[in-house]
C-alpha cells in the first residue's frame, strides 16, 4: 500500500512538472508572438484594430497561464473571452468579401459566447461553489 502511494505521488509530481513546462512554453511563445506583432506594426508604420485584437488575444493567453499557475485551475470564462475576440478579429479581418449571411453567423456565434459568459457569471453568483481553496470563480 505504501508503494502505491509513492508511485501516485511521483506520478502527480511528473504531471505537475509537465504542466509547468507546457505553461512556460505557452508563456514564452506568447511573449515572442507579441514581440513579432509589435515588430510588424513598427515595420509597416501602422496599427490597425485587428492588430490590437490580436495583441489582446495574446494577453488573454498570458492571463490564462498566470491564472492556472496562481490558482491551479482555469476559469472557463477566459477561453470564452479569447474565442469572442478571435471571432471579432476574424469578422473584421476576413469577411470583407464574405456574404452577409456568413458575417451574421459569426456575429451569432459571438452572441452565443457572450450569453454563455453571462449564464456562467449569473450561475456563479446565484449558485456559488463551495470554496475549498479560496477560489470560487470557476
Amino acid at each position: 500500500m505504501l508503494h502505491r502511494k509513492n508511485v501516485r505521488k511521483a506520478g502527480m509530481k511528473l504531471i505537475a512538472g509537465v504542466e509547468d513546462a507546457g505553461l512556460f512554453l505557452i508563456l514564452i511563445a506568447s511573449i515572442i508572438a507579441i514581440g513579432q506583432e509589435i515588430w510588424r506594426m513598427v515595420a509597416v508604420h501602422r496599427v490597425e484594430l485587428t492588430d490590437l485584437l490580436l495583441l489582446f488575444i495574446f494577453l488573454e493567453v498570458i492571463t490564462m497561464v498566470e491564472s492556472y499557475w496562481r490558482l491551479g485551475k482555469l476559469p472557463v470564462r477566459i477561453p470564452l473571452y479569447i474565442a469572442m475576440v478571435a471571432l471579432a478579429r476574424y469578422l473584421i479581418l476576413d469577411t470583407g468579401d464574405a456574404h452577409n449571411v456568413h458575417a451574421l453567423f459569426i456575429t451569432g456565434a459571438i452572441l452565443i459566447l457572450a450569453l454563455t459568459v453571462f449564464v456562467i457569471r449569473f450561475g456563479h453568483l446565484k449558485f456559488p461553489y463551495q470554496e475549498q481553496d479560496g477560489s470560487a470563480d470557476y
